[in-house]
């Protein structure tokens, strides 16, 4: 019987670096999304010049994937729950509830995608040649992708992008997400505790004032000639003007 492996073109990870049936390899960079639309026409213009010249400048090829997939926000819900029964404050409690419901009826009106960004690097075995052993096919091409991918990161920072490689782990995690195309969620077991959510305010901090003398009365001038010091309570307090007198 022939399974889903058999098809693959993967012949194993190591160290972070997929192994091809065909004797080459490849790296898998995860990029950063870029709000294109909300930036001004000169913004997007300098993206688009420094985009077109890091293609330029490269010397192999690469491969931009894009992958979407349905957003489950399940357990988003179910932590919108834990914080609301959880919340000892009527009014914060009837806001998650609201919000709750405004969650649900935007994902069940639009369809809610998540999109991630990969960015591949590949090596051909006609690039590498003849090889003896399996050890040295591996050494060489951790030696010729990992500057490759230096190059291309270092580009991409250029054109405000962040790219990070994907671990063994994440590997097998998005081609299972892939061939598969269901997510499977944990369930989340976190305790909310009632008083992260309380909203804390800070009570206002007395002001010295010093008092004013009489009308009738003169004012006298002070015995030291330093300036008088101005209270912490004073400089910070946004409501507090303060008069100065002059002395006749």
């Amino acid at each position: 019987m022939s399974t889903t492996q058999q098809h693959l073109s993967i012949k194993g990870i190591a160290d972070d670096i997929l192994l091809l049936k065909d004797g080459g390899g490849a790296l898998v960079l995860q990029v950063s999304a870029v709000n294109f639309g909300l930036l001004s026409e000169r913004e997007q213009m300098a993206i688009i010049y420094s985009f077109a010249q890091m293609l330029n400048s490269l010397s192999f090829s690469i491969q931009i994937v894009i992958h979407s997939e349905r957003l489950n926000i399940s357990s988003y819900l179910e932590l919108l729950d834990k914080a609301q029964k959880a919340q000892t404050n009527p009014l914060l409690s009837k806001m998650i509830v609201s919000y709750k419901q405004f969650i649900q009826s935007t994902i069940k009106e639009n369809e809610v995608l998540d999109k991630k960004f990969y960015l591949v690097v590949p090596l051909f075995s006609l690039e590498l040649g003849l090889i003896a052993s399996h050890e040295s096919l591996e050494q060489k091409i951790k030696t010729v992708l990992l500057p490759r991918k230096d190059q291309v990161v270092r580009q991409l920072n250029r054109v405000g992008l962040k790219a990070t490689q994907l671990t063994k782990e994440k590997l097998i995690e998005v081609f299972y997400n892939i061939y598969n195309g269901q997510v499977l969620e944990r369930e989340i077991k976190e305790t909310i505790n009632p008083q992260e959510l309380t909203v804390k305010l800070k009570t206002p901090q007395p002001v010295n004032q010093q008092t004013k003398p009489p009308i009738n009365q003169p004012v006298t001038a002070p015995a030291s000639s330093a300036p008088p010091a101005i209270t912490q309570g004073t400089r910070t307090h946004p409501f507090v003007v303060e008069e100065l007198e002059d002395n006749i």
